[in-house]
């Protein structure tokens, strides 16, 4: 029996859960673990080198401290799933990220985010304070 879809998958109710399942099925299966609190967080280590993934709807953020695994995850995962490489990330969830390979740093902010929730509430001229509220 063949049945036709009137709908797209994107519609239907269950499709970002089967979609989560199958995702989960492939990375697991390349020897990712998955974090215990955090479903969407995954960890892969080989020797002394390691890959985190981060996923958040249907993009996934990488992080790791050998280019070359890096690259041979992002190979992997490509077999499996139609990706895009953005590239670098210097965005992610309104947070900024800055890195600076030749001094091994890695600094987050939330600056931009924060102002963008002052703008949006119309208190983009507040004062600030130490405290939100004064003692007594």
């Amino acid at each position: 029996m063949v049945c036709k879809l009137r709908k797209l998958i994107y519609g239907l109710k269950q499709a970002s859960r089967q979609w989560y399942r199958k995702f989960d099925d492939v990375v697991t299966s390349l020897d990712f673990k998955e974090n215990i609190v955090y479903k969407c967080i995954y960890l892969k280590l080989s020797s002394s080198k390691f890959i985190i993934l981060v996923l958040y709807v249907d993009d996934i953020l990488l992080a790791s401290n050998d280019v070359d695994f890096l690259h041979e995850t992002k190979q992997m995962l490509t077999t499996h799933f139609d990706m895009k490489d953005l590239g670098n990330v210097s965005f992610v969830l309104g947070i900024e990220i800055h890195h600076d390979r030749s001094r091994g740093t890695l600094g987050l902010s939330q600056k931009s985010y924060f102002k963008m929730l002052l703008d949006r509430f119309n208190m983009k001229f507040c004062k600030p304070s130490t405290t939100p509220i004064q003692k007594g």
